[in-house]
């Protein structure tokens, strides 16, 4: 029981990372974005999405507090600067989404526009981090308490969260090419395949960086997982940038939401058994099933779960579906 909700915990953030990462990659491209009808464009092609896409971190939470109490606790007190990064972030794209279309002087949603980069830079970076620092290993001593936070401030982390930038930033723009109108979707498909090959040499640094670290190493319980899976990344980014290439932007949507759901399969394959490796006392790492709430209570949660589940991708399905096609009301070509 505690493989599925430890499955569906990381379902839920992938799908958080996918959907919401588009979001966030419309908001950096607000920063190459001079002209206020372009970036106005573009956060309409995001609007309809926008809140809904952020159910899914809720929902995550919601399972991270309710299945795995004890790896919440442990989150928060040793990833509590990347996390609070990342919330700001979250907060900071929201406040300036919902602010900038308030009647103003276009000054002022410029500034709501730098609010909006500012926000999803610091989503991606967050995120990234996070999962980065899971991938090396914690300092959990045998108390159960993590130590410091010096396990934060290592290249891989830095090279991880420079990688979800530029994976974020591509899934952005593809995503603008399946809804700003075809003229506008032009330049977006333009923007995205010059910023396939930052992401992939951006994926590759970290992926060299991560294999020179020793934290990393030792910490791994699969390493060979920790080889393939960066190679299908860059293996989507490419499908990605042949998709563009080919004016087929449904299916490099799809292989760029596939690149950012990677690093959560990668995470959790790579650890498993084990939540959280200790780098300090391998008798301190905290495997899944220490970390699951007890049996009677996971069932609970089942039950609570049951009608939730469809419900939530009843509704994503709902929005997807009322909103499909270009903003100027034509349909664009998926495959």
């Amino acid at each position: 029981m505690e493989l599925a909700w430890y499955a569906l915990l990381g379902l839920f953030f992938a799908s958080y990372l996918v959907l919401a990462g588009y979001d966030y990659g419309v908001g950096l491209s607000l920063a190459r974005n001079a002209d206020p009808g372009r970036r106005r464009a573009a956060l309409n092609a995001v609007g309809p999405f926008f809140l809904g896409n952020e159910v899914w971190l809720v929902a995550a939470v919601g399972i991270l507090f309710g299945a795995f109490p004890v790896l919440e606790g442990e989150l928060l007190s040793g990833f509590y600067p990347v996390v609070l990064g990342a919330l700001a972030g979250v907060i900071l794209v929201t406040a300036g989404v919902q602010l900038r279309s308030r009647p103003a002087h276009e000054r002022v949603r410029a500034r709501w526009d730098r609010v909006v980069v500012v926000g999803s830079t610091l989503a991606a970076l967050g995120w990234g981090a996070l999962l980065a620092g899971l991938l090396q290993g914690v300092p959990r001593h045998a108390d159960g308490h993590i130590t410091g936070l010096t396990h934060l401030l290592t290249p891989f982390v830095a090279a991880a969260g420079l990688a979800t930038v530029a994976l974020v930033a591509v899934h952005g723009a593809t995503f603008l090419t399946l809804r700003l109108p075809a003229a506008d979707a032009a330049g977006a498909g333009r923007l995205a395949r010059r910023l396939v090959p930052v992401a992939i040499a951006a994926v590759g640094a970290a992926t060299v960086v991560g294999l020179l670290s020793t934290r990393v190493r030792e910490t791994a319980q699969r390493p060979w997982i920790g080889v393939l899976l960066p190679v299908v990344l860059v293996a989507a980014l490419l499908v990605a940038r042949v998709a563009l290439a080919r004016r087929r932007p449904g299916v490099a949507f799809a292989a760029t939401g596939a690149a950012l759901a990677l690093p959560v399969v990668l995470v959790g394959a790579t650890l498993w058994p084990y939540a959280l490796v200790s780098t300090v006392d391998s008798g301190a790492s905290l495997t899944v099933a220490d970390a699951a709430a007890s049996a009677p209570t996971l069932r609970l949660l089942g039950w609570l779960a049951l009608p939730l589940v469809p419900a939530l991708l009843g509704f994503q399905l709902m929005c997807w579906w009322v909103f499909r096609g270009r903003t100027d009301g034509r349909a664009p070509v998926y495959w």
